[in-house]
């Protein structure tokens, strides 16, 4: 083995950076905060967060590209080293660290996995009552999960086709776009 392999970076970590980059700029739009009201909150923006990236993995896993798989492996690492190096910068002990990491890590995967089973069954209705369990925190009860998570969804179903239009090379280069959200370009979101 070569001393200077330990210090190479894989192929697809900096690409896998650069969509990790995006999916927070775009959960970083006022309007989840204003007009959905998310709390503004270390766990709210998580969320946000974590329901770009699991939208973004998901499209890159159902690539038929071989490389799919593993920039979907790149943006979940890059995922978790910002939390950790987000975590040490709030004052969290090294000790502890870890273990906020995994709790983390288990409240995504969670997360991403009740949203793409609604986005693979193309079920608004269950993706609306997803994201107010995981967001709001809140259980739909009889009156359904509500405006502000059914607009979420929306807007989440808006942003899985908008991803599956971009092709595979420029998504490997690191260069993606997110939809719009409605307050950014003035009407409902584009999910029709």
């Amino acid at each position: 083995m070569n001393l200077f392999s330990l210090f190479r970076r894989k192929p697809h970590e900096r690409p896998g950076f650069m969509l990790y980059g995006a999916a927070v700029g775009a959960a970083r739009d006022d309007w989840f905060y204003r007009e959905l009201a998310v709390p503004d909150t270390l766990d709210g923006r998580f969320d946000t967060v974590g329901l770009h990236v699991a939208l973004l993995i998901h499209r890159l896993r159902r690539d038929a590209s071989p490389d799919g798989a593993a920039m979907a492996q790149a943006v979940f690492d890059a995922m978790f080293a910002d939390m950790d190096v987000n975590l040490r910068e709030m004052g969290v002990g090294d000790l502890s660290v870890g273990k906020k990491v995994r709790a983390m890590w288990e409240a995504f995967h969670g997360r991403a996995k009740a949203y793409e089973a609604a986005v693979e069954a193309g079920d608004a209705g269950a993706l609306a009552q997803a994201l107010r369990r995981n967001i709001w925190r809140e259980e739909p009860g009889d009156g359904g999960p509500g405006p502000a998570a059914e607009a979420m969804a929306a807007h989440a179903l808006a942003v899985v086709r908008h991803l599956a239009a971009q092709p595979m090379p420029a998504l490997l280069r690191g260069s993606v776009t997110f939809p719009p959200t409605p307050a950014t370009h003035g009407g409902a979101s584009d999910a029709a």
